[in-house]
């Protein structure tokens, strides 16, 4: 009899390590799916271990930040009140787009003649 995983393993493969994620920090994606669907940005975080990214300018959410009193003394300046920032959001809602057609593209890997593993856009095949 089998065991199903639990908790924080159940995404992880065999080596204990989280599945991995065929988009990188810098890649060029849009949002194929939920609030921001069709909207376009570059990736400025991905946290493998989460399954997650951050794009730049999507998924804004409003965030209360504590006034903090920067300088000496209470004569400081004020930094706080309500701010605007990007929040993670799942890998699987985000496909790269291609270079080329501009349009949302499938990555896949091949191996060049040095044995180096480069990521092509599918099935086009052209290098990301």
């Amino acid at each position: 009899m089998t065991t199903r995983k639990k908790g924080a393993m159940a995404n992880k493969d065999v080596a204990g390590r989280p599945p991995r994620m065929k988009i990188k920090k810098g890649d060029h994606v849009v949002v194929i799916a939920g609030r921001d669907a069709g909207r376009e940005g570059t990736v400025i975080l991905a946290d493998p271990e989460r399954q997650r990214v951050l794009v730049q300018g999507v998924n804004m959410v409003r965030k209360n930040k504590k006034v903090d009193y920067q300088g000496r003394g209470a004569g400081g300046s004020k930094q706080g009140g309500i701010i605007n920032t990007e929040a993670p959001i799942h890998v699987s809602n985000v496909q790269l787009v291609d270079p080329d057609t501009k349009k949302p593209a499938r990555a896949g890997y091949r191996y060049d003649e040095n044995g180096a593993k480069i990521r092509v856009s599918r099935p086009g095949g052209k290098d990301f």
